[in-house]
């Protein structure tokens, strides 16, 4: 079996998943922001709590994890590569953005939100652009 091949697409589907949950994040919290019951503001606090404690936190470990793996069988040399560095980076910046985003779901769970919902809508754009980058950067590798 090919081991390589194998972690490869465990590292996609985690990507997959966990990309899901940095995009359908913000667009709850849209939502949730321009709510005014609070009968559906608590519904959005589940749906949101559900969303990054089962989805977006077990997927995100497994990306990097997976991804991890997937460095070291190629050789920790790789590192020597500029687009293995800068996808590193743009990784890195995911998971700022996931932080961050966990830092809204508890501003929205104290009902402590400090953002307005075009907020939400323009940084909902972060990971598709970082994404995109990620992907050129793999496919093509440029520099």
């Amino acid at each position: 079996m090919n081991f390589y091949l194998l972690f490869k697409s465990l590292h996609l589907i985690a990507i997959i998943s966990w990309m899901a949950g940095l995009l359908y994040l913000p667009r709850i919290f849209v939502y949730h922001s321009e709510s005014k019951s609070d009968e559906v503001k608590n519904i959005f606090k589940i749906m949101e709590r559900r969303l990054f404690v089962y989805i977006m936190n077990p997927a995100m470990i497994l990306s990097w994890l997976f991804g991890l793996i997937l460095i070291h069988s190629i050789g920790l040399q790789s590192f020597g590569e500029l687009w293995l560095i800068a996808k590193m980076l743009l990784v890195l910046s995911l998971t700022f953005y996931h932080f961050f985003l966990f830092n809204c779901l508890k501003n929205f769970s104290f009902d402590r939100n400090e953002h307005s919902p075009k907020f939400f809508r323009i940084i909902n754009e972060v990971p598709t652009i970082l994404l995109i980058i990620i992907i050129f950067l793999v496919v093509f590798k440029p520099i």
